[in-house]
């Protein structure tokens, strides 16, 4: 069940169709309000969120979703109008899986959809643990821990982190990097892998610079 947040009326319509032609089962939502009155109700498996909304914006709706442990690790994807990086940037930060930019065609948003919840399906571990100096990985928890203290990190930056310490040493490509985490189908562009980078970074601490950046490739966990 998808959750769609959308005021503009022609627009939460677009998506619905799209998204129930692709045989997905939709609620749409016209503001934030609307949104936490429908929840408890619902088993959301994934939202759409607009960013310019009436009363609460979507940043802050955001923010109040990945506080409450009923929806913190949700996947969400943000529809907003804004291009500007720091604007995505923002809503990352924030604890966003993915964004679409206004306007966007059908087909990409669907596909967007697709590999964010291909992703979040739970998975078989490889391994126990993966550890990497103080950074572990319990990967039966899906948690993640920085000298003994657990780290909030939103299903990407896992994800990115899952991938990088799985492959410790050796260079990651972008491009392999959003096949590995956001899927083959995935129509965004490699600038959304560091953005996710940076996040990543930021809440590891100082355990973050094992993330080594290899210039004109990607990535690197030392």
């Amino acid at each position: 069940m998808i959750f769609i947040v959308e005021d503009d009326n022609d627009i939460r319509e677009l998506e619905c169709y799209a998204l129930r032609s692709s045989g997905y089962e939709v609620v749409p939502c016209a503001s934030g309000a609307e949104l936490f009155e429908k929840l408890p109700g619902g088993e959301p498996t994934l939202i759409l969120l607009d960013v310019m909304l009436p009363g609460e914006d979507g940043l802050s709706i955001l923010s109040r979703l990945r506080n409450d442990p009923a929806t913190a690790e949700l996947p969400i994807i943000m529809v907003t109008a804004k291009t500007s990086e720091i604007d995505k940037v923002r809503g990352l930060d924030q604890g966003a899986d993915d964004y679409v930019t206004k306007p966007f065609g059908v087909m990409e948003l669907v596909s967007r959809v697709k590999a964010l919840l291909r992703r979040s399906a739970p998975r078989e571990a490889a391994h126990d643990r993966l550890v990497s100096g103080s950074i572990e990985i319990n990967c039966d928890k899906r948690t993640v821990s920085v000298d003994g203290k657990e780290v909030d990190l939103t299903f990407k930056e896992y994800e990115l982190l899952y991938a990088l310490l799985s492959n410790k040493g050796a260079v990651q490509s972008r491009e392999k990097l959003i096949s590995e985490v956001w899927g083959y189908d995935f129509a965004g562009e490699t600038r959304t892998v560091d953005m996710h980078v940076k996040t990543l970074r930021q809440k590891l601490g100082e355990s973050g610079r094992s993330i080594v950046t290899v210039r004109n490739v990607g990535y690197r966990m030392d």
